[in-house]
């Protein structure tokens, strides 16, 4: 497959749009990513190119998005590029767009609190359905001092080390 794979950094230019469809929903928000370049005769950065792209994200990840993404925030958008078209008046047009695999805060920009919904058990998840649009913010557990992680039933990182790969990885 020779999908378009990309990572954008830039700002949401307008307020995401949550549209619920039959069997899912998606999230559609539009960014712009302006290059910036020093230049050496007037001793300053100065902004070059603007590039404007629709994003789109569906299910859990466009829930996610619905709620914490707004107007004017950095974001990062990792996803594959493609071109949407369409006919209008003027005659055909086309844009590009990421469909996200994954959307986050540009944190060298701020910092933010990060909520991870509560889930239902893996026995209770049914892989083939569509993603449900997250519930009602949950408190946090609580933290304690010098504890920042505890091991135990539904562990995201468990790892077996005869699973692990013998070779380096690659950096």
């Amino acid at each position: 497959m020779n999908d378009t794979e990309l990572t954008v950094v830039g700002n949401v230019v307008d307020s995401p749009r949550r549209v619920r469809l039959e069997n899912s929903a998606v999230t559609n928000f539009r960014m712009a990513s302006t290059a910036r370049r020093y230049d050496s005769g007037r001793q300053e950065f100065v902004d070059a190119g603007t590039l404007w792209v629709d994003v789109e994200a569906w299910g859990e990840l466009g829930g996610n998005v619905a709620r914490s993404v707004s107007k004017g925030d950095p974001v990062i958008v990792r996803g594959t590029l493609t071109t949407r078209s369409w006919e209008s008046e003027n005659g055909r047009r086309s844009a590009p767009q990421i469909k996200a695999n994954a959307v986050g805060p540009n944190l060298a920009r701020g910092w933010t609190d990060f909520h991870r919904p509560a889930r239902s058990g893996p026995a209770e998840q049914d892989p083939g359905a569509a993603a449900a649009v997250p519930a009602e913010e949950e408190s946090p557990p609580e933290l304690v001092a010098g504890r920042d992680y505890v091991a135990g039933e539904g562990t995201l990182d468990e790892e077996n080390p005869a699973d692990l790969p013998r070779e380096p990885a690659h950096v």
